[in-house]
Parts: C-alpha cells; structure tokens; sequence
C-alpha cells in the first residue's frame, strides 16, 4: 500500500513540523533519547535516575558554550544544518582507510535527541537528514543551540548543561569556566563513558581551537 506509507510519513513530517514549531517557545518536557534510556534501564533491569534542568542559554557560561561550539561543530554559525566540508574530510579519511570520523553538526545532533534515537541505522541517519533543514528554517541558530545545550547527554542519566554542570563539579552551569567547559564537551562524543578529569589531551586542544576562533 504505497499511499498509505506516504500518508504516514506526511502525517509525521507535519507532527514534526508542528512540533519544531512549539520548541521556539516551549522547552521539552524529555526527548527521545531520555525515553530510549528509560526503556533499555527497564530492560536491563538497571538502575535509572534522570538529571535534567532547562535553563536559558545566558544562564550558560560564554565559556561553555563555546567550548561546545568547538568542540562539536565549529562551523555552526556559518552551515545550514550540514557541514559539507567535514562530511568531505570525514568522506577522505574512510576511503583511505583512517579511522571513521563523525561529521554531524549540532543541529542533526540535536534531531536525534529531540525526535529519533542514538541508532546507527541508515534509516535513522535518513529521516535525520530530511529533519535538519526544517529545524534550521523553524527554530533559528539561537534556539537550536539552546535546546541542543539543554537535552544532549552528558553522562547515565545526566541530561543539559545545567544538570551536567551540577553532576561533575556542583555548581551551576552559569558558573563553568573555560577549562571546566571544555572537559565537559570533550566528554559529548561518549558521555557514558568519558570523564571530565581525564580528558586533558582533548580539553587542550579544544581550547586552541577557541583561540582560533577568537574565543
């Protein structure tokens, strides 16, 4: 039944649509990847607590956001959702046998929490694909690193700057300074498994990067 299939993938796209358009003024209640958490502890029969505050973004330390700006994407303010040149390079380094890369910019980051989940699959990268450019149309630069700095995983259970901020060093996320700022996204490529006291390497040359940036 092909007409069914396209009337189910138009009534999600526009759920989706409808949705983005809610987030420019709504903060999410959980995402996606909360609730696929929620169901492995389940699962597994493990122990699940969440941690997650929405704040707004200038309750985020300069310093830790861009920590995170280059550390993940740092061509965020200058893409439309895809960043061609690191798919190119990260494209280049498989082909020569190199170690795969990732190339996802906040914003696909940022679908994938709110909407789908943390699955490899091709049909999850493909659906995230077709998401982006409304996110960038609907919610704008501003919002999108704001809810992406507020609901991307940063440990078990430990979701957001605010309650990240909170679980590593105890403090509010307003209150992170740079060297803070850059262990915490340093943490972001494996957040169930990396800790901000050992990423020393990483943090440094996340760090130069800011400074590159005229951060």
């Amino acid at each position: 039944m092909l007409w069914l299939a396209v009337a189910a993938a138009l009534v999600f796209y526009v759920c989706i649509a409808l949705s983005m358009a809610a987030l420019r003024r709504i903060d999410p209640l959980f995402t996606a990847v909360q609730l696929q958490r929620h169901i492995q502890a389940l699962i597994h029969r493990t122990p699940y607590h969440k941690r997650y505050r929405f704040v707004p973004l200038d309750h985020i330390s300069i310093d830790f956001q861009h920590g995170v700006i280059a550390a993940e994407d740092a061509r965020f303010y200058q893409h439309h959702g895809f960043d061609w040149n690191q798919v190119q390079i990260a494209f280049d380094e498989s082909m020569e046998g190199g170690r795969t890369r990732g190339a996802s910019t906040i914003t696909q980051q940022l679908v994938k929490n709110l909407f789908l989940t943390t699955s490899r699959s091709a049909i999850r990268k493909g659906i995230e694909f077709t998401l982006v450019p409304l996110a960038e149309h609907i919610l704008g630069k501003h919002r999108i690193l704001e809810l992406y700095l507020n609901v991307v995983e940063w440990g078990p259970g430990v979701y957001g700057a605010e309650a990240a901020a909170q679980f590593h060093y105890g403090m509010s996320a307003a209150r992170i300074d740079r060297d803070q700022g850059t262990r915490l996204a340093a943490i972001l490529p494996a957040p169930l498994r990396r800790k901000p006291a050992r990423m020393n390497d990483y943090s440094a040359r996340i760090s130069e990067r800011m400074r590159q940036m005229g951060w």
